[in-house]
């Protein structure tokens, strides 16, 4: 289908149907196989307007994760600690079960090779997977549930660090035993009053 041909779409809408497009033709291809020239034909856009956004298909694929990667107002606010804790690993352990989980592995394993992609990947990834978890501790403290020197980047780490080694380790799901595991015997005694 000629990209030119119907509603000119721009922004947000653009750029959702790019990234459902990379997913879909990673699910469909593999990492290896896709190409930008599919994810434009696919998205039913030009390469030129992918080129203008990303220099490449590891950059692309870093956003589309980074769209469907929950954010602190999309998860729940329980009011209570574990149970905040829970809900976030969970949603990043869904994340990574799915189809998704082939990106990732696929894009980290490229990034030594595209120059710039390693602080890219810490910038857009890293850093924002980090904040959700300092929003997460900060909730808690101000009810009382956390302690203030746990709200440091290192210790926002920690959970999403032991996913992620679980993650590449493991090739497979991230079960809701490890989730457990990583919540009650690591991060709750790590960050609670």
């Amino acid at each position: 289908m000629d990209h030119r041909k119907g509603p000119r779409r721009r922004g947000d809408e653009l750029n959702r149907a790019i990234f459902t497009a990379a997913l879909d033709e990673l699910v469909e291809v593999g990492y290896q196989r896709l190409t930008m020239e599919r994810v434009a034909e696919r998205s039913r856009t030009s390469k030129a307007s992918l080129y203008r956004r990303w220099p490449g298909r590891a950059e692309l694929m870093m956003d589309a994760i980074l769209n469907v990667f929950p954010t602190v107002e999309e998860l729940p606010d329980t009011g209570d600690l574990r149970a905040d804790l829970l809900a976030a690993l969970r949603a990043m352990a869904d994340a990574l079960n799915s189809p998704l989980g082939v990106a990732v592995r696929s894009v980290i394993a490229e990034l030594d090779a595209v120059p710039g992609a390693l602080t890219l990947h810490r910038e857009r990834f890293v850093e924002r997977r980090n904040q959700l978890m300092l929003d997460l501790i900060q909730r808690a403290v101000l009810r009382g549930q956390a302690r203030p020197a746990a709200l440091t980047p290192r210790v926002a780490s920690v959970g999403p660090a032991l996913m992620r080694d679980h993650f590449h380790t493991h090739n497979g799901p991230i079960t809701d035993d490890v989730i457990l595991a990583i919540v009650d015997e690591v991060l709750v005694p790590l960050i609670s009053v």
